[in-house]
């Protein structure tokens, strides 16, 4: 069965830069070979290439959303919303001092996609960072950042806002069910890191090191967690996306590592590596309560992968 995925991109982001005026046009469109533009990935509120939704008709807007969801699941796309919203809160909790706004999202466009068979695009703004490449009608979907802050808002005691709630959840199911010895491999430090190691470089780091337990040394019950684990950051894809990848993974080892205390309300790190797959999760900021994670493939980021192809069969 042929992938839609690829068309329902290119039919997306057509739509986009049809929508918007010949100005903002401009400010989004960028030539595909400008590297240092479309390798980049920067989930703090700086300046970032393309055009800012602030800026942009309500049909341009919505044409812009409506190219993310070609990107990811509902549920997927139902957190990047909360990520989105989220910049009101926090600006509340500022006193309103930094002027953050939920229309400080950016959408560029590399390349035309109604003609070439190279393009990508992407949407990002703090907190949120989601960059596809197409090439041969092939997505390369990587890299995906989502965080959270605050990571939970509560009220009684319960929380109302937890945008990347499953992510740490299941997490915690996974670090109780390996047990002592299986944590003891885990956990390999007992602070964790300020950020997740791959930041905002434009290329992942290909290992990290310690690579903590491998999923060859859990029980079935850890095996299931872990798979499960990487099934909800693959889900982040379309369907179509994640099986693809889920089947690219089947077979290969996974490391699971986990850095800082284990129990609940303190700041602590994971990261899972596998072939060409670097899941990284953070809540070190704001003590324990400000989220990152990140799903990214060190050899094939902004389309690695699938640019190689073309080339071979160029040449």
């Amino acid at each position: 069965m042929e992938d839609p995925v690829p068309e329902q991109m290119r039919a997306a982001a057509g739509a986009l830069l049809a929508a918007l005026d010949e100005p903002a046009r401009q400010r989004a469109r960028h030539d595909f070979d400008d590297e240092p533009a479309r390798r980049w990935l920067e989930y703090r509120p700086r300046p970032r290439p393309g055009v800012s939704l602030a800026d942009l008709t309500l049909a341009a807007r919505k044409a812009a959303h409506r190219l993310l969801a070609t990107a990811l699941s509902p549920a997927a796309y139902a957190q990047a919303m909360a990520v989105v919203a989220l910049e009101e809160v926090l600006d509340r909790a500022e006193s309103w001092q930094r002027g953050r706004h939920s229309g400080d999202y950016w959408v560029a466009v590399f390349g035309d996609p109604t003609r070439d068979d190279r393009w990508a695009w992407r949407f990002e703004g703090h907190h949120l960072s989601v960059s596809m490449t197409v090439v041969d009608d092939q997505v390369s979907p990587a890299p995906v950042f989502l965080g959270a802050n605050p990571a939970t808002v509560r009220h009684a005691g319960r929380p109302v806002s937890r945008p990347l709630g499953p992510e740490e959840d299941l997490a915690r199911e996974l670090l109780d069910a390996i047990g002592p010895a299986g944590r003891a491999a885990a956990i390999v430090t007992d602070e964790a890191p300020a950020d997740i190691i791959s930041a905002t470089r434009p290329t992942a780091p290909g290992r990290l090191d310690p690579l903590g337990v491998p999923r060859g040394r859990l029980a079935p019950s850890g095996r299931a967690l872990l798979d499960g684990l990487v099934a909800l950051y693959l889900d982040r894809l379309p369907p179509e996306l994640a099986t693809r990848e889920a089947r690219r993974l089947a077979g290969g080892e996974l490391h699971f590592a986990w850095a800082g205390p284990v129990g609940p309300g303190w700041r602590h790190y994971y990261r899972i590596q596998g072939d060409d797959l670097l899941i990284e999760y953070d809540n070190t900021a704001e003590d324990g309560n400000h989220a990152h994670t990140v799903l990214r493939r060190p050899d094939s980021d902004f389309g690695a992968d699938v640019l190689a192809a073309h080339r071979s069969a160029a040449h």
